[in-house]
C-alpha cells in the first residue's frame, strides 16, 4: 500500500490491532484529537475500518501488516519502523474462548492459543517496539478487569481470565526491568463492551468507553511506571 506522510506537527500512536471493534473506536479518538494514527490490521488484503479512517482523515493515518502471533511478522515491522518516534504504543489484540469453559474442559490446544494471543504475542510486540517510544511517552496494553485476581469472586471465562490476568504479570515484569524509565505503562480495563469479542451482552457501548478510556491514556502521558486502570481512571487491583 502507497506510504502516508504524516503530519510532522502532530503527536503519533503506533496502535496494534485497529481494525475493528475497541481498536478501531481507539484510531477513530485519537483522530479526532489531532494524532497521528499509525495502525495495524491483520493481512489478507480485504478493507477494513481503519481503511475508512485513512480515506477521511488523509495523511493522518498509517496502516500496516501484522499479525501479532507471527514472531517474523513482529520482527518485519521493527525493521520497517526503524528510526520512527511513537508518543504512544498500545496493544489492542485479543481472543476469547467459550465463556462456559473451564480449565477442565478447554484443550490443550485452545488454551495455547488464548494464552499466545492475549498475554505472550503482546509482551513480544512490547518488547521489540518499546524501543521506539521516548522517555516522555506511554506504554499500554488493553487487559481487562478479569484479569485482577482480588476481584475474581465468581469464576467463569476461567481460560480469558488467566490470560488477562498472565498479561498483567507480565507487564509488571517488563515494569520492574525498566523501573529506571520515567514512561508512562498502563494496563487497561476498557468494561465490558458491546463488541465482536465482548458479545451483545456488555453493559457499556464503545461511546461509553472509548473516549473515557482515550483521555485516561492521554491524563498520564509522563506520569512514571505502571498502572492498572479502568477506563474511568480508577485503579483496579491486582
Amino acid at each position: 500500500m502507497p506510504k502516508v506522510v504524516l503530519s510532522a506537527t502532530a503527536s503519533t500512536i503506533l496502535l496494534i490491532g485497529a481494525s475493528r471493534g475497541l481498536g478501531h473506536a481507539m484510531a477513530a479518538e485519537f483522530l479526532k484529537k489531532g494524532w497521528n494514527v499509525v495502525g495495524t490490521v491483520r493481512g489478507g488484503g480485504s478493507r477494513t475500518l481503519l481503511h475508512d479512517l485513512a480515506d477521511e482523515y488523509d495523511g493522518r493515518v498509517e496502516i500496516e501488516i501484522l499479525d501479532i502471533s507471527e514472531p517474523d511478522q513482529v520482527a518485519a515491522l521493527r525493521d520497517r519502523l526503524s528510526g520512527r518516534v511513537f508518543e504512544m504504543l498500545f496493544v489492542n489484540a485479543g481472543v476469547t474462548n467459550n465463556p462456559a469453559e473451564t480449565i477442565a474442559d478447554v484443550t490443550t490446544d485452545e488454551f495455547v492459543s488464548v494464552m499466545v494471543t492475549n498475554a505472550l504475542s503482546p509482551m513480544r510486540v512490547i518488547e521489540s517496539l518499546g524501543q521506539y517510544v521516548p522517555t516522555t511517552g506511554l506504554i499500554g496494553v488493553m487487559s481487562s478487569g478479569q484479569g485482577s485476581i482480588a476481584n475474581n469472586e465468581t469464576g467463569q471465562r476461567e481460560v480469558y481470565r488467566g490470560s488477562k490476568a498472565a498479561l498483567n504479570m507480565f507487564m509488571r515484569s517488563f515494569a520492574a526491568r525498566h523501573s529506571g524509565t520515567s514512561r508512562a505503562m498502563i494496563t487497561m480495563a476498557p468494561g465490558w463492551v458491546r463488541t465482536e469479542l465482548g458479545g451483545p451482552d456488555g453493559r457499556l457501548s464503545i461511546e461509553e468507553s472509548v473516549p473515557s478510556l482515550v483521555n485516561v491514556l492521554l491524563s498520564k502521558q509522563g506520569t512514571p511506571g505502571l498502572e492498572y486502570l479502568d477506563y474511568l481512571g480508577r485503579t483496579v487491583p491486582w
